[in-house]
């Protein structure tokens, strides 16, 4: 796992990281998100939605994304503008998916699916959510 940090003069931090496509990743993950949350007083709704939408994310860049190919990597990078934006950009190595063509997991036939929900709920979380074209790559945005 690579961390970075940079401090930049238009009052903007940005932050890097590098993890392996393997499970215990998340365990980095959380604890990156729980340093945020201290460091920049995060209220915890919004941290409860950012650790929510970022575990779904990178759970799935990791399996669905880059099968679980340890010598793949997912990203995230976070710019944080003036305290108050956080800005998650994420992406795998995958090919990506048609985010466009998902299934409705509020749809009565999907109701029972024991998967299947996590974009909606990511969508539903974040304040602003954008996909890359090839959908391998997806943008969050939280405001504290």
């Amino acid at each position: 796992m690579t961390t970075n940090r940079v401090d930049n003069s238009d009052n903007s931090v940005l932050y890097t990281l590098q993890l392996p496509s393997k499970l215990e990743s998340i365990t980095t993950l959380e604890n990156f998100i729980d340093t945020l949350h201290e460091q920049n007083s995060i209220p915890e709704n919004v941290y409860a939605n950012m650790l929510t939408c970022l575990n779904e994310v990178v759970i799935n860049s990791i399996i669905h994304g880059n099968k679980q190919d340890e010598t793949k990597k997912v990203y995230i990078n976070l710019e944080i503008i003036g305290k108050r934006d956080f800005q998650f950009t994420i992406a795998d190595e995958g090919e990506g998916f048609d985010y466009n063509n998902l299934p409705d997991p509020t749809a009565p036939d999907n109701l029972e699916n024991l998967s299947g929900r996590g974009i909606f709920i990511v969508k539903h979380l974040a304040d602003q959510c954008i996909f890359n074209m090839t959908g391998n790559q997806i943008e969050l945005h939280f405001k504290i």
